[in-house]
Protein backbone atom coordinates (compact mmCIF):
# COMPACT_ATOMS: atom_id res chain seq x y z
CA UNK A 1 0.00 0.00 0.00
CA UNK A 2 0.81 3.47 -0.53
CA UNK A 3 -1.09 6.52 0.72
CA UNK A 4 -1.60 7.37 -3.27
CA UNK A 5 -3.42 3.99 -3.44
CA UNK A 6 -5.03 3.91 0.06
CA UNK A 7 -7.68 6.83 -0.82
CA UNK A 8 -10.25 7.35 2.48
CA UNK A 9 -14.31 6.19 1.24
CA UNK A 10 -17.40 8.05 2.74
CA UNK A 11 -19.39 6.04 5.53
CA UNK A 12 -21.23 4.76 2.70
CA UNK A 13 -23.49 2.00 1.86
CA UNK A 14 -21.11 -0.88 0.93
CA UNK A 15 -21.16 -2.63 -2.43
CA UNK A 16 -22.79 -6.34 -2.38
CA UNK A 17 -20.35 -8.88 -2.95
CA UNK A 18 -21.16 -10.33 -6.36
CA UNK A 19 -20.44 -12.66 -9.10
CA UNK A 20 -19.49 -15.56 -6.08
CA UNK A 21 -20.06 -18.26 -8.34
CA UNK A 22 -16.50 -17.35 -9.73
CA UNK A 23 -15.06 -20.50 -7.64
CA UNK A 24 -12.16 -20.28 -9.94
CA UNK A 25 -10.96 -17.06 -8.16
CA UNK A 26 -11.32 -18.87 -4.91
CA UNK A 27 -8.80 -21.26 -6.26
CA UNK A 28 -6.73 -18.56 -6.78
CA UNK A 29 -7.08 -16.64 -3.44
CA UNK A 30 -6.36 -20.35 -1.59
CA UNK A 31 -3.13 -22.08 -3.19
CA UNK A 32 -1.69 -20.49 -0.78
CA UNK A 33 0.26 -23.82 0.06
CA UNK A 34 -1.35 -27.15 1.18
CA UNK A 35 -1.92 -30.32 3.52
CA UNK A 36 -3.02 -32.59 6.98
CA UNK A 37 -5.08 -36.01 7.73
CA UNK A 38 -5.42 -38.93 9.15
CA UNK A 39 -2.58 -40.69 10.61
CA UNK A 40 -4.09 -43.59 11.47
CA UNK A 41 -2.30 -44.40 14.56
CA UNK A 42 -2.46 -41.18 16.58
CA UNK A 43 1.06 -41.50 17.76
CA UNK A 44 3.01 -38.58 19.04
CA UNK A 45 7.01 -38.95 18.14
CA UNK A 46 9.81 -37.64 20.21
CA UNK A 47 13.32 -36.57 18.51
CA UNK A 48 14.63 -39.51 16.71
CA UNK A 49 17.66 -40.88 17.81
CA UNK A 50 19.65 -38.80 15.14
CA UNK A 51 17.67 -35.85 15.55
CA UNK A 52 20.10 -33.08 15.85
CA UNK A 53 21.08 -32.87 11.79
CA UNK A 54 17.38 -31.72 11.64
CA UNK A 55 18.17 -28.88 13.17
CA UNK A 56 20.82 -27.14 13.04
CA UNK A 57 22.87 -24.02 15.05
CA UNK A 58 24.43 -21.88 13.37
CA UNK A 59 25.01 -18.47 15.15
CA UNK A 60 24.95 -17.26 18.96
CA UNK A 61 21.99 -15.03 19.39
CA UNK A 62 22.65 -11.15 20.16
CA UNK A 63 22.10 -8.67 22.85
CA UNK A 64 18.60 -7.94 21.87
CA UNK A 65 16.18 -6.52 24.69
CA UNK A 66 13.85 -8.44 25.79
CA UNK A 67 10.35 -8.64 24.35
CA UNK A 68 7.32 -6.59 24.80
CA UNK A 69 4.25 -6.40 23.51
CA UNK A 70 1.60 -3.76 23.91
CA UNK A 71 -2.25 -3.96 22.50
CA UNK A 72 -2.84 -7.13 19.41
CA UNK A 73 0.33 -6.72 19.22
CA UNK A 74 0.60 -10.32 17.56
CA UNK A 75 -1.16 -11.30 14.71
CA UNK A 76 -2.86 -14.08 16.89
CA UNK A 77 -3.52 -11.51 19.81
CA UNK A 78 -1.25 -13.28 22.25
CA UNK A 79 1.97 -16.04 22.67
CA UNK A 80 -0.28 -18.31 22.54
CA UNK A 81 -2.74 -17.95 19.10
CA UNK A 82 -6.15 -18.11 21.05
CA UNK A 83 -7.43 -15.34 18.53
CA UNK A 84 -8.90 -13.40 21.76
CA UNK A 85 -9.46 -9.85 22.17
CA UNK A 86 -9.22 -9.40 25.75
CA UNK A 87 -9.95 -5.79 27.09
CA UNK A 88 -12.35 -5.26 24.22
CA UNK A 89 -15.85 -3.34 25.38
CA UNK A 90 -17.49 -5.53 21.86
CA UNK A 91 -20.06 -7.50 23.47
CA UNK A 92 -23.55 -9.54 23.11
CA UNK A 93 -25.08 -6.52 24.07
CA UNK A 94 -23.78 -3.95 21.91
CA UNK A 95 -22.66 -5.41 18.86
CA UNK A 96 -25.48 -4.30 17.03
CA UNK A 97 -24.35 -0.78 17.53
CA UNK A 98 -21.45 -1.13 15.34
CA UNK A 99 -21.52 1.38 12.36
CA UNK A 100 -18.85 2.13 9.89
CA UNK A 101 -16.00 4.54 11.37
CA UNK A 102 -13.97 4.31 8.16
CA UNK A 103 -12.55 2.51 4.88
CA UNK A 104 -9.62 2.49 3.34
CA UNK A 105 -9.42 1.45 -0.50
CA UNK A 106 -6.91 -0.43 -1.80
CA UNK A 107 -4.97 0.37 -4.91
CA UNK A 108 -3.18 -1.47 -7.62
CA UNK A 109 0.22 -1.36 -5.91
CA UNK A 110 -1.01 -3.66 -3.10
CA UNK A 111 -2.23 -6.62 -5.73
CA UNK A 112 -0.66 -10.13 -6.28
CA UNK A 113 -2.27 -12.37 -8.31
CA UNK A 114 -4.16 -13.55 -5.14
CA UNK A 115 -5.86 -10.40 -4.85
CA UNK A 116 -4.99 -7.65 -2.69
CA UNK A 117 -5.13 -8.41 1.29
CA UNK A 118 -5.01 -11.98 3.09
CA UNK A 119 -3.44 -11.13 6.56
CA UNK A 120 -4.47 -9.88 9.68
CA UNK A 121 -3.76 -6.40 11.18
CA UNK A 122 -2.24 -5.89 14.19
CA UNK A 123 -2.92 -2.29 16.64
CA UNK A 124 -0.37 -0.75 18.94
CA UNK A 125 -1.24 2.31 21.02
CA UNK A 126 -3.79 3.73 18.65
CA UNK A 127 -1.68 2.46 15.21
CA UNK A 128 -3.05 -0.06 12.84
CA UNK A 129 0.22 -2.05 11.61
CA UNK A 130 -0.56 -3.41 8.05
CA UNK A 131 0.65 -5.76 4.82
CA UNK A 132 -0.80 -6.05 2.03
CA UNK A 133 0.05 -8.84 -0.72
CA UNK A 134 2.66 -6.58 -2.46
CA UNK A 135 4.20 -7.03 0.66
CA UNK A 136 3.70 -3.12 1.47
CA UNK A 137 3.66 -2.19 5.10
CA UNK A 138 1.53 0.74 6.52
CA UNK A 139 1.14 2.57 9.59
CA UNK A 140 -2.82 3.46 9.88
CA UNK A 141 -4.25 6.11 12.78
CA UNK A 142 -7.30 3.95 14.31
CA UNK A 143 -9.06 6.81 14.89
CA UNK A 144 -8.71 8.65 11.83
CA UNK A 145 -8.48 6.09 8.33
CA UNK A 146 -5.21 8.45 7.94
CA UNK A 147 -1.80 6.82 6.92
CA UNK A 148 0.97 7.72 8.74
CA UNK A 149 3.92 6.41 6.65
CA UNK A 150 4.20 3.12 4.13
CA UNK A 151 6.76 1.22 3.47
CA UNK A 152 6.84 -0.05 -0.20
CA UNK A 153 8.43 -3.31 -1.09
CA UNK A 154 6.29 -4.47 -4.31
CA UNK A 155 7.15 -7.69 -3.96
CA UNK A 156 3.79 -10.11 -4.65
CA UNK A 157 3.21 -13.06 -2.47
CA UNK A 158 0.43 -15.95 -1.81
CA UNK A 159 -0.23 -14.88 1.62
CA UNK A 160 -1.26 -14.91 4.38
CA UNK A 161 1.47 -12.34 5.75
CA UNK A 162 1.10 -10.02 8.21
CA UNK A 163 3.18 -8.13 10.73
CA UNK A 164 4.40 -8.55 14.01
CA UNK A 165 5.02 -5.52 16.24
CA UNK A 166 7.74 -5.70 19.21
CA UNK A 167 10.75 -4.01 20.87
CA UNK A 168 10.05 -0.58 18.07
CA UNK A 169 10.13 -2.54 15.34
CA UNK A 170 7.26 -3.98 12.78
CA UNK A 171 8.77 -7.10 11.44
CA UNK A 172 7.53 -8.92 8.21
CA UNK A 173 8.56 -10.83 4.95
CA UNK A 174 8.96 -10.11 1.38
CA UNK A 175 8.49 -12.70 -1.24
CA UNK A 176 12.19 -13.52 -0.61
CA UNK A 177 13.51 -12.05 2.75
CA UNK A 178 12.34 -11.11 6.10
CA UNK A 179 12.77 -7.54 7.65
CA UNK A 180 12.19 -4.93 10.37
CA UNK A 181 10.87 -1.48 10.55
CA UNK A 182 11.03 1.51 12.77
CA UNK A 183 8.21 1.24 14.42
CA UNK A 184 7.63 5.28 14.20
CA UNK A 185 8.61 5.79 11.27
CA UNK A 186 8.39 2.87 8.59
CA UNK A 187 12.63 3.30 7.78
CA UNK A 188 13.91 -0.21 7.00
CA UNK A 189 16.65 -1.26 9.59
CA UNK A 190 17.04 -4.78 8.33
CA UNK A 191 16.34 -7.24 5.67
CA UNK A 192 17.64 -11.00 5.12
CA UNK A 193 17.09 -12.81 2.29
CA UNK A 194 16.40 -16.47 3.12
CA UNK A 195 15.12 -18.24 -0.04
CA UNK A 196 17.37 -21.07 -1.30
CA UNK A 197 16.02 -20.81 -4.84
CA UNK A 198 13.65 -19.33 -7.47
CA UNK A 199 11.00 -21.81 -6.59
CA UNK A 200 10.70 -20.93 -2.85
CA UNK A 201 8.88 -18.14 -1.59
CA UNK A 202 7.59 -16.46 2.01
CA UNK A 203 4.47 -15.60 2.26
CA UNK A 204 3.67 -15.53 6.51
CA UNK A 205 3.24 -13.25 9.63
CA UNK A 206 6.88 -13.74 11.40
CA UNK A 207 7.01 -14.60 14.87
CA UNK A 208 8.83 -12.64 17.52
CA UNK A 209 9.83 -13.40 20.93
CA UNK A 210 12.71 -12.50 23.79
CA UNK A 211 14.86 -11.09 20.85
CA UNK A 212 14.56 -13.33 18.11
CA UNK A 213 12.00 -13.66 14.97
CA UNK A 214 10.98 -16.51 12.97
CA UNK A 215 10.36 -16.58 9.59
CA UNK A 216 10.08 -19.26 7.50
CA UNK A 217 10.46 -20.23 3.45
CA UNK A 218 7.81 -22.27 1.63
CA UNK A 219 7.69 -24.30 -1.39
CA UNK A 220 6.31 -21.76 -3.45
CA UNK A 221 5.85 -18.10 -4.76
CA UNK A 222 3.79 -16.04 -6.52
CA UNK A 223 5.16 -16.78 -9.67
CA UNK A 224 5.91 -20.87 -9.24
CA UNK A 225 3.55 -22.97 -7.03
CA UNK A 226 5.27 -26.20 -5.42
CA UNK A 227 7.79 -26.83 -7.74
CA UNK A 228 10.28 -29.85 -7.02
CA UNK A 229 13.27 -29.09 -4.98
CA UNK A 230 11.83 -26.80 -3.20
CA UNK A 231 10.84 -27.27 0.92
CA UNK A 232 10.27 -24.65 3.81
CA UNK A 233 13.18 -24.30 6.48
CA UNK A 234 12.16 -21.82 9.48
CA UNK A 235 14.97 -19.54 10.46
CA UNK A 236 15.57 -17.61 13.75
CA UNK A 237 17.13 -14.47 13.17
CA UNK A 238 18.31 -11.74 15.97
CA UNK A 239 15.62 -9.19 16.08
CA UNK A 240 18.19 -6.02 16.32
CA UNK A 241 20.31 -7.06 13.38
CA UNK A 242 18.99 -9.73 11.02
CA UNK A 243 21.79 -11.62 11.83
CA UNK A 244 20.77 -16.15 11.69
CA UNK A 245 21.13 -17.73 14.65
CA UNK A 246 19.33 -21.17 13.93
CA UNK A 247 17.52 -22.97 11.47
CA UNK A 248 15.25 -25.97 11.43
CA UNK A 249 14.50 -28.00 8.38
CA UNK A 250 10.68 -28.60 8.03
CA UNK A 251 11.39 -31.28 5.67
CA UNK A 252 14.71 -33.04 6.29
CA UNK A 253 16.03 -34.65 2.80
CA UNK A 254 17.37 -37.54 5.01
CA UNK A 255 13.83 -38.64 5.14
CA UNK A 256 13.24 -38.74 2.20
CA UNK A 257 14.73 -40.39 -1.32
CA UNK A 258 17.71 -39.11 -2.45
CA UNK A 259 17.12 -39.83 -5.58
CA UNK A 260 14.23 -38.11 -6.24
CA UNK A 261 15.44 -34.58 -4.12
CA UNK A 262 14.97 -33.01 -7.15
CA UNK A 263 11.15 -33.67 -7.57
CA UNK A 264 10.51 -33.91 -4.08
CA UNK A 265 9.05 -30.94 -1.95
CA UNK A 266 7.29 -29.38 0.74
CA UNK A 267 6.68 -28.20 4.11
CA UNK A 268 7.04 -24.37 5.67
CA UNK A 269 4.97 -22.66 8.03
CA UNK A 270 1.68 -20.20 7.37
CA UNK A 271 1.56 -18.58 10.28
CA UNK A 272 3.46 -17.19 13.33
CA UNK A 273 4.31 -20.21 16.00
CA UNK A 274 3.12 -20.06 19.23
CA UNK A 275 5.02 -19.58 22.59
CA UNK A 276 4.67 -20.64 26.09
CA UNK A 277 6.13 -19.32 29.17
CA UNK A 278 9.13 -21.74 29.37
CA UNK A 279 10.54 -20.69 26.13
CA UNK A 280 9.07 -23.41 23.68
CA UNK A 281 7.83 -22.59 20.29
CA UNK A 282 4.85 -24.65 18.52
CA UNK A 283 3.87 -23.96 14.85
CA UNK A 284 1.86 -26.03 12.06
CA UNK A 285 3.61 -27.56 9.16
CA UNK A 286 2.60 -27.40 5.59
CA UNK A 287 2.09 -30.56 3.39
CA UNK A 288 4.35 -33.06 1.42
CA UNK A 289 4.41 -32.87 -2.66
CA UNK A 290 4.08 -33.87 -5.43
CA UNK A 291 0.46 -34.62 -4.76
CA UNK A 292 -0.89 -36.84 -5.00
CA UNK A 293 2.36 -37.91 -6.94
CA UNK A 294 3.39 -37.62 -10.68
CA UNK A 295 2.47 -39.87 -13.85
CA UNK A 296 5.67 -41.93 -12.87
CA UNK A 297 5.69 -42.07 -9.39
CA UNK A 298 2.01 -42.44 -8.80
CA UNK A 299 0.47 -41.82 -4.92
CA UNK A 300 3.91 -40.25 -3.43
CA UNK A 301 6.39 -42.77 -4.06
CA UNK A 302 8.69 -40.93 -4.94
CA UNK A 303 8.85 -39.82 -1.30
CA UNK A 304 8.54 -42.97 0.30
CA UNK A 305 8.04 -43.04 4.25
CA UNK A 306 6.44 -40.27 6.17
CA UNK A 307 7.86 -37.10 4.93
CA UNK A 308 8.67 -35.47 8.01
CA UNK A 309 7.84 -33.02 9.16
CA UNK A 310 5.17 -32.44 7.20
CA UNK A 311 1.69 -32.04 7.93
CA UNK A 312 2.57 -31.80 11.94
CA UNK A 313 2.32 -29.98 15.06
CA UNK A 314 6.06 -28.96 15.75
CA UNK A 315 7.40 -28.64 19.56
CA UNK A 316 11.13 -26.82 19.77
CA UNK A 317 13.39 -24.54 22.17
CA UNK A 318 12.53 -21.20 20.66
CA UNK A 319 16.49 -20.35 22.01
CA UNK A 320 18.23 -23.09 20.43
CA UNK A 321 15.69 -24.27 17.82
CA UNK A 322 16.24 -28.27 19.48
CA UNK A 323 13.68 -30.45 18.37
CA UNK A 324 10.99 -31.78 21.49
CA UNK A 325 8.22 -33.40 20.11
CA UNK A 326 6.20 -33.68 16.79
CA UNK A 327 3.06 -34.94 16.07
CA UNK A 328 2.22 -35.51 12.33
CA UNK A 329 -1.25 -35.23 11.71
CA UNK A 330 -0.88 -36.68 8.01
CA UNK A 331 1.74 -38.98 7.35
CA UNK A 332 2.46 -39.20 3.29
CA UNK A 333 -0.08 -36.85 2.63
CA UNK A 334 -1.77 -37.30 -1.07
CA UNK A 335 -4.42 -34.82 -1.21
CA UNK A 336 -2.68 -31.20 0.27
CA UNK A 337 -3.95 -31.55 3.25
CA UNK A 338 -1.79 -29.07 5.70
CA UNK A 339 -1.94 -28.94 9.11
CA UNK A 340 -1.12 -24.91 8.91
CA UNK A 341 -2.87 -23.51 11.24
CA UNK A 342 -0.93 -21.79 14.53
CA UNK A 343 -1.64 -24.25 17.73
CA UNK A 344 -3.37 -22.89 20.40
CA UNK A 345 -2.76 -23.26 23.61
CA UNK A 346 -4.61 -23.91 26.46
CA UNK A 347 -6.04 -26.44 28.77
CA UNK A 348 -7.43 -29.45 28.10
CA UNK A 349 -9.52 -30.53 31.57
CA UNK A 350 -6.47 -28.61 33.31
CA UNK A 351 -4.13 -30.26 31.38
CA UNK A 352 -1.64 -27.45 29.62
CA UNK A 353 -2.87 -28.59 25.84
CA UNK A 354 -1.88 -27.60 22.01
CA UNK A 355 -4.63 -27.48 20.05
CA UNK A 356 -4.00 -27.90 15.76
CA UNK A 357 -5.94 -27.80 13.07
CA UNK A 358 -5.66 -27.50 9.27
CA UNK A 359 -7.33 -28.63 6.06
CA UNK A 360 -7.61 -32.21 6.67
CA UNK A 361 -10.36 -31.16 8.70
CA UNK A 362 -9.23 -32.15 11.81
CA UNK A 363 -9.22 -29.88 15.01
CA UNK A 364 -6.66 -32.20 17.55
CA UNK A 365 -6.30 -31.55 20.76
CA UNK A 366 -2.10 -32.73 22.07
CA UNK A 367 -0.52 -33.13 25.80
CA UNK A 368 1.76 -29.99 25.73
CA UNK A 369 4.18 -32.32 27.60
CA UNK A 370 4.56 -35.06 24.82
CA UNK A 371 2.09 -34.56 21.99
CA UNK A 372 -0.08 -37.23 22.81
CA UNK A 373 -3.77 -36.64 21.67
CA UNK A 374 -6.18 -36.26 24.17
CA UNK A 375 -8.96 -36.18 21.66
CA UNK A 376 -9.68 -35.24 18.11
CA UNK A 377 -12.87 -34.12 16.15
CA UNK A 378 -13.44 -33.92 11.97
CA UNK A 379 -14.91 -30.65 11.80
CA UNK A 380 -16.75 -30.46 8.11
CA UNK A 381 -17.93 -32.84 5.16
CA UNK A 382 -15.28 -36.14 5.13
CA UNK A 383 -16.81 -38.77 2.30
CA UNK A 384 -14.37 -41.71 3.17
CA UNK A 385 -10.65 -40.75 1.98
CA UNK A 386 -9.24 -40.18 5.12
CA UNK A 387 -6.74 -42.95 5.20
CA UNK A 388 -5.87 -42.93 1.64
CA UNK A 389 -2.64 -41.76 2.79
CA UNK A 390 -2.15 -44.30 5.22
CA UNK A 391 -2.29 -46.89 2.56
CA UNK A 392 -0.31 -45.15 -0.29
CA UNK A 393 2.69 -45.55 2.21
CA UNK A 394 1.86 -48.98 2.85
CA UNK A 395 1.86 -49.43 -0.79
CA UNK A 396 -1.72 -50.56 -1.14
CA UNK A 397 -2.31 -49.50 -3.83
CA UNK A 398 -5.60 -51.39 -4.82
CA UNK A 399 -7.31 -49.21 -2.61
CA UNK A 400 -6.65 -46.16 -4.30
CA UNK A 401 -8.17 -44.76 -7.39
CA UNK A 402 -8.38 -41.40 -9.22
CA UNK A 403 -11.80 -40.01 -10.32
CA UNK A 404 -13.34 -39.64 -6.95
CA UNK A 405 -14.60 -37.23 -5.47
CA UNK A 406 -12.70 -35.97 -2.10
CA UNK A 407 -13.56 -34.33 0.92
CA UNK A 408 -11.88 -32.56 2.38
CA UNK A 409 -10.39 -31.12 -1.27
CA UNK A 410 -7.41 -28.86 -1.71
CA UNK A 411 -9.50 -25.81 -0.97
CA UNK A 412 -11.69 -27.60 1.95
CA UNK A 413 -11.24 -28.48 5.75
CA UNK A 414 -9.83 -25.62 8.18
CA UNK A 415 -8.30 -23.29 6.40
CA UNK A 416 -7.49 -20.66 8.65
CA UNK A 417 -7.19 -19.79 12.56
CA UNK A 418 -9.55 -20.74 15.63
CA UNK A 419 -9.99 -18.71 18.56
CA UNK A 420 -10.92 -19.90 21.93
CA UNK A 421 -12.73 -18.43 25.08
CA UNK A 422 -11.07 -20.65 27.36
CA UNK A 423 -14.47 -23.14 26.88
CA UNK A 424 -15.11 -23.68 23.30
CA UNK A 425 -13.02 -23.33 20.17
CA UNK A 426 -14.47 -21.67 17.11
CA UNK A 427 -12.98 -23.41 14.13
CA UNK A 428 -14.23 -21.75 10.21
CA UNK A 429 -14.85 -24.62 7.91
CA UNK A 430 -14.95 -24.79 4.28
CA UNK A 431 -16.66 -27.54 2.22
CA UNK A 432 -14.93 -28.17 -1.41
CA UNK A 433 -15.07 -31.28 -2.89
CA UNK A 434 -11.81 -32.25 -5.41
CA UNK A 435 -11.68 -34.92 -8.04
CA UNK A 436 -7.77 -35.64 -9.41
CA UNK A 437 -7.66 -36.96 -13.12
CA UNK A 438 -4.11 -37.85 -12.85
CA UNK A 439 -1.61 -37.85 -10.50
CA UNK A 440 -0.44 -34.87 -10.72
CA UNK A 441 -1.97 -31.70 -8.67
CA UNK A 442 -2.49 -29.81 -11.95
CA UNK A 443 -5.25 -32.38 -13.04
CA UNK A 444 -7.20 -31.61 -9.82
CA UNK A 445 -10.30 -30.52 -10.47
CA UNK A 446 -12.16 -28.26 -7.69
CA UNK A 447 -15.99 -28.34 -7.23
CA UNK A 448 -17.44 -25.34 -8.52
CA UNK A 449 -19.75 -24.94 -5.34
CA UNK A 450 -17.88 -24.30 -1.97
CA UNK A 451 -19.81 -23.94 1.85
CA UNK A 452 -18.88 -22.69 4.91
CA UNK A 453 -19.64 -23.65 8.61
CA UNK A 454 -18.85 -21.76 12.02
CA UNK A 455 -18.66 -24.69 14.68
CA UNK A 456 -17.80 -24.38 18.41
CA UNK A 457 -16.00 -27.71 19.95
CA UNK A 458 -15.64 -27.99 23.51
CA UNK A 459 -12.41 -27.49 24.95
CA UNK A 460 -12.42 -29.99 27.47
CA UNK A 461 -14.21 -33.19 25.33
CA UNK A 462 -13.92 -31.71 21.98
CA UNK A 463 -17.56 -32.41 21.23
CA UNK A 464 -19.36 -29.94 18.93
CA UNK A 465 -21.59 -28.21 20.59
CA UNK A 466 -22.74 -25.76 18.00
CA UNK A 467 -22.52 -25.20 14.20
CA UNK A 468 -23.76 -22.10 11.76
CA UNK A 469 -23.99 -23.26 8.26
CA UNK A 470 -23.10 -20.48 5.39
CA UNK A 471 -23.66 -20.31 1.72
CA UNK A 472 -20.12 -19.67 1.21
CA UNK A 473 -16.56 -20.25 2.35
CA UNK A 474 -15.13 -19.70 5.44
CA UNK A 475 -11.71 -18.45 4.38
CA UNK A 476 -10.90 -15.89 7.29
CA UNK A 477 -9.78 -16.85 10.93
CA UNK A 478 -12.39 -16.27 13.67
CA UNK A 479 -11.71 -14.01 16.40
CA UNK A 480 -13.24 -13.95 20.00
CA UNK A 481 -14.42 -10.75 21.34
CA UNK A 482 -15.45 -11.45 25.17
CA UNK A 483 -19.07 -13.30 24.60
CA UNK A 484 -18.95 -12.47 20.58
CA UNK A 485 -17.22 -14.49 17.93
CA UNK A 486 -16.44 -12.82 14.47
CA UNK A 487 -16.39 -14.94 11.46
CA UNK A 488 -16.04 -14.02 7.36
CA UNK A 489 -17.12 -15.65 4.41
CA UNK A 490 -16.35 -15.59 0.94
CA UNK A 491 -19.40 -13.10 -0.06
CA UNK A 492 -18.01 -10.29 1.38
CA UNK A 493 -19.36 -11.06 5.18
CA UNK A 494 -18.77 -10.20 8.07
CA UNK A 495 -20.56 -12.73 10.74
CA UNK A 496 -20.60 -11.70 14.54
CA UNK A 497 -22.20 -14.32 16.69
CA UNK A 498 -22.92 -14.99 20.65
CA UNK A 499 -20.18 -17.46 21.23
CA UNK A 500 -22.61 -19.98 23.38
CA UNK A 501 -25.20 -20.40 21.28
CA UNK A 502 -24.01 -19.79 17.70
CA UNK A 503 -27.28 -17.37 16.99
CA UNK A 504 -26.69 -14.48 14.94
CA UNK A 505 -26.16 -11.19 16.40
CA UNK A 506 -24.92 -8.60 13.52
CA UNK A 507 -23.94 -8.97 9.79
CA UNK A 508 -22.16 -6.16 7.74
CA UNK A 509 -21.34 -6.76 4.09
CA UNK A 510 -17.97 -5.76 2.98
CA UNK A 511 -16.76 -3.72 -0.17
CA UNK A 512 -15.72 -7.04 -1.87
CA UNK A 513 -14.98 -10.44 -1.38
CA UNK A 514 -13.09 -11.69 1.92
CA UNK A 515 -10.50 -14.15 2.31
CA UNK A 516 -9.24 -12.40 5.93
CA UNK A 517 -9.94 -12.36 9.78
CA UNK A 518 -10.93 -9.80 11.64
CA UNK A 519 -9.05 -7.30 14.54
CA UNK A 520 -11.07 -6.30 17.69
CA UNK A 521 -9.37 -3.26 19.26
CA UNK A 522 -10.91 -1.57 22.17
CA UNK A 523 -14.12 -0.74 20.49
CA UNK A 524 -13.47 -1.22 16.44
CA UNK A 525 -13.45 -4.33 14.58
CA UNK A 526 -11.13 -4.03 11.17
CA UNK A 527 -11.91 -6.27 8.14
CA UNK A 528 -10.27 -6.65 4.74
CA UNK A 529 -12.24 -7.27 1.75
CA UNK A 530 -9.26 -8.13 -0.44
CA UNK A 531 -10.38 -9.81 -3.55
CA UNK A 532 -12.60 -8.17 -6.28
CA UNK A 533 -14.87 -11.34 -7.13
CA UNK A 534 -17.50 -9.05 -8.90
CA UNK A 535 -17.94 -6.02 -10.88
CA UNK A 536 -18.09 -3.03 -8.86
CA UNK A 537 -16.08 -4.49 -5.70
CA UNK A 538 -13.55 -2.39 -4.46
CA UNK A 539 -11.00 -4.25 -2.48
CA UNK A 540 -10.41 -2.31 0.98
CA UNK A 541 -10.19 -2.20 4.73
CA UNK A 542 -13.06 -1.28 6.63
CA UNK A 543 -13.30 -0.50 10.19
CA UNK A 544 -16.44 -0.49 12.27
CA UNK A 545 -16.47 0.63 15.81
CA UNK A 546 -19.53 1.56 18.38
CA UNK A 547 -21.97 3.95 17.24
CA UNK A 548 -19.75 4.81 14.95
CA UNK A 549 -16.94 6.93 17.16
Amino acid sequence: MNPKSMQRAPKAALLGAGALALILIVVIVLLVTGGGGDDGSDQAAAPPASSTPDQTQEQPGGNAAKATFEGDALPNYDLSSTRNAKGSKINASNVKSLKSKWTIALGQESQSQFGSYASTPVVVNGVVYSQDLASNVSAIDLKSGDVLWTKSYASPDQGPNGVNVGGGKVFGVTADSAFALDQKTGKELWKKELIRNAGEGLDMAPGYYKGLVYASTVPGNNGKFYGGGTKGILWALDAETGKKVWKFDTAPTKTWSKNNEEVNLGGGLWYAPSFDQQGNMYFGVGNAGPFPGTTEHPWGSSRPGKNLYTNSVVKLNAKTGKLKWYYQATPHDLYDWDFQNPPILATVKGKPAVIGSGKNGYVIALDRANGKVLWKRAVGKHNGHDKDPVYASKGQYSKLALNQEIYPGRLGGVIAPASTDGKLIFVGVVNNSVTYTANEKDAAQDSQTSTGELVAVDLDTGKIKWAVNYNTSVFGSTTVSNDVVFSTTFDGQIHASDAKTGKPLWDQQLPASSNSGVTVHDNVVIAAAGLAAGQGQTPSIAAYSLDGK
